[in-house]
């Protein structure tokens, strides 16, 4: 995908700052707190995370849960979800970027639950309970088992098959955003506002797609989706019904839905920073959705909700054990 210009501010990506030494994530205290981690930008620019992108390190993995533009020279608290159920204990004291984007499914999921969640007035929060379903459902259709049941640990054991696939996607110059298709459907688009912010992100954005098709087990297409196929995807993007919630840092995020399509915008002085869309089967998402419930039952029934601290353990409720 290509745009006409550069639109919007100046701003830096995740793994600029973090690799320059610029830009430290950490727990939020010595305790930590599932949904949340606080960040520090001493850059003169902002700071730009995608929603999805992945932290690794400190007392579990996590990912952002909306994309957000943090201001310069600023310190954050940021709404994250948890991607590694079996571990909460330091590694290191602070975050390292991750090479991986959420999986396409799981970003998806993950968007439509934050934007519920915004609905019901309950800020950037997820349903913790669903992305570790989907984490589930990761390793069982990909054949890999986690000792800590982590996200990241499933795009290393298909490493090998990614990067092959990859090659077949190779950076376009002046490209500022992909458009997927897989099979005969769309699956979703990304754009950014900036040609060097998605020069930076490619790589992360088509693994996203990539996994996704790679694990696909369902019947191929009669047929690939064309030029029709894209131009209809666009539309019905541009014609969403929208919902406008201030962001954590710069700008607002829009959130889009419709019969067919889910979808997320980060605006700010007037320019979109960053847009993704993705398509939306509401017979295929019912199933997604009636399995990750049997998945949180199976485990709820092993506890009593009176057993957790909701705000700070990475177990199912997202929260401590009590002694």
């Amino acid at each position: 995908m290509f745009l006409p210009e550069e639109i919007g501010p100046n701003y830096r990506t995740l793994d600029e700052g973090i690799h320059g030494g610029h830009v430290k994530i950490t727990e939020v205290s010595e305790g930590g707190s599932v949904p949340r981690l606080k960040v520090v930008n001493t850059m003169t620019e902002p700071l730009l995370i995608v929603d999805g992108e992945e932290l690794i390190g400190a007392k579990q993995n996590r990912v952002v849960n909306t994309t957000l533009l943090l201001r310069e020279n600023s310190e954050t608290v940021i709404p994250v979800s948890c991607t590694e159920r079996g571990r909460w204990s330091y590694i290191s004291r602070a975050f390292s970027s991750s090479d991986v984007l959420m999986e396409m499914k799981m970003r998806k999921s993950k968007l439509r639950s934050v934007s519920d969640c915004l609905k019901q007035g309950a800020a950037y929060s997820s349903d913790q309970g669903a992305v570790w379903a989907e984490i589930q459902r990761l390793q069982a259709k990909a054949g890999h088992h986690s000792p800590t049941s982590a996200m990241h640990d499933v795009f290393a054991a298909r490493a090998r098959e990614v990067r092959a696939a990859l090659e077949s996607f190779p950076l376009q110059p002046g490209q500022h955003g992909l458009l997927v298709g897989i099979g005969n459907k769309i699956a979703g688009l990304d754009l950014l506002s900036r040609v060097d912010a998605y020069v930076r992100l490619h790589h992360k954005l088509v693994c996203s797609y990539v996994l996704d098709a790679l694990l696909d087990d369902s019947e191929p297409g009669a047929s690939l989706v064309g030029d029709e196929g894209a131009r209809t995807f666009l539309e019905a993007t541009a014609a969403c019904s929208e919902e406008c919630f201030p962001s954590v840092g710069y700008g607002h995020s829009v959130r889009l839905r419709d019969d067919c399509l889910v979808g997320a915008a980060l605006v700010h002085e007037g320019a979109v920073i960053h847009l993704a869309a993705f398509h939306f089967d509401p017979k295929e998402e019912g199933q997604r959705w009636s399995q990750m419930r049997r998945f949180r039952d199976r485990r709820q029934r092993l506890f009593r909700s009176e057993f957790w601290d909701p705000d700070t353990d990475p177990t199912e409720q997202g929260g401590r054990l009590r002694p």
